[in-house]
């Protein structure tokens, strides 16, 4: 009788032991195939560019093809929902930012939660954003184009890079705090946004630096200030809204890699080595600052500092949003 227990509990706790040692076997062995980076945006916007930037250098880490998928749809809820529905393994990840893993969870009625449905791998970089106009608009600095506003309202157009983005947010709160109206006009992403400014179709807009600056430089719109307390590396001559007229009016944007929740903390940890090897190369940091990126301390780029601001950030603009009633339509 004895031998038989000893026999039953020696087979009961293989059986506990060996889910736990397919998941080491799985972590150990990984990547055995391609990995697909999810991008809630077009092609060509800064988001589609960091993603496509990193991914050169981690295929070389992790010696396979990764693959960038793009899908702005919604917002990118859809791109985003698939990554949080795929399989815990470390072969679908999501690039996503301050609008698609905090924003989105206010404006849109969601399948997924952006933070409880996802395992943090790493910040990547943050940007600020600029306040631009089409390159006919009469003013010619900040404080003429605030006088503009003002002389034009509820007919100006801005363009925003999607409905609940981080400058439809700002935006709203600066109507509220000028006291005017204008008319918002939502892309899917900041790449179409910028065609339309450079067209003229659109009056003004808070695009991000990788995609305004080209245009500034070849004559086809304006920028009037940097929206940050400091002037961008990328292009200092471009004044900052404290210097230019409108002082504390912010908006920027971070980027972070997460994997599906549950994916296992070996297959986590192996990612945030490639990310980290990739964000200190030196040639990586040289693109990243041409296109206004700031790639954050080596002592942040892990999963508990990226977690930490994202809640921070939930906690910080979900009130605001609710408040103003920005919801998808």
């Amino acid at each position: 009788m004895e031998l038989r227990r000893r026999q039953f509990l020696q087979f009961a706790g293989a059986a506990v032991a060996a889910p736990a040692a397919s998941r080491i076997a799985t972590a150990q062995t990984y990547p055995t195939r391609p990995i697909t980076i999810m991008v809630g945006a077009p092609a060509g916007g800064p988001t589609d560019t960091i993603a496509r930037i990193l991914a050169q250098h981690m295929r070389i880490s992790l010696r396979q093809a990764i693959i960038i998928e793009n899908n702005g749809t919604a917002g990118g809820t859809i791109a985003h929902g698939r990554t949080a529905r795929a399989a815990p393994d470390g072969y679908t990840l999501s690039l996503g930012h301050t609008a698609t893993h905090v924003l989105n969870g206010a404006v849109y009625s969601l399948t997924y939660d952006v933070s409880k449905d996802f395992e943090p791998i790493s910040l990547v970089s943050s940007n600020s954003w600029l306040i631009a106009a089409k390159g006919t608009l009469p003013p010619r600095d900040l404080q003429e184009f605030i006088g503009w506003l003002k002389l034009n309202p509820g007919t100006a157009l801005q363009g925003l890079g999607g409905i609940g983005a981080p400058d439809h947010v700002a935006s709203v709160l600066l109507q509220s705090t000028m006291g005017i109206r204008w008319q918002f006009v939502p892309y899917r992403g900041s790449a179409p946004l910028m065609q339309d400014l450079v067209a003229g179709q659109i009056d003004w807009a808070i695009p991000v630096p990788d995609t305004s600056i080209p245009q500034m430089r070849a004559g086809r719109i304006k920028i009037y200030a940097v929206a940050a307390p400091r002037r961008l590396p990328a292009a200092p001559d471009i004044p900052t809204v404290d210097e230019a007229g409108l002082p504390g009016f912010y908006v920027s944007y971070w980027h972070g890699l997460w994997a599906p929740r549950g994916t296992p903390k070996e297959i986590i940890a192996t990612i945030n080595a490639a990310l980290v090897d990739a964000l200190a190369d030196r040639g990586i940091r040289q693109r990243f600052a041409e296109i206004g990126q700031e790639i954050f301390p080596q002592e942040q780029q892990n999963p508990r500092a990226l977690a930490a601001l994202q809640m921070a950030e939930i906690e910080k603009w979900w009130p605001i949003i609710i408040a103003a009633g920005i919801k998808a339509e």
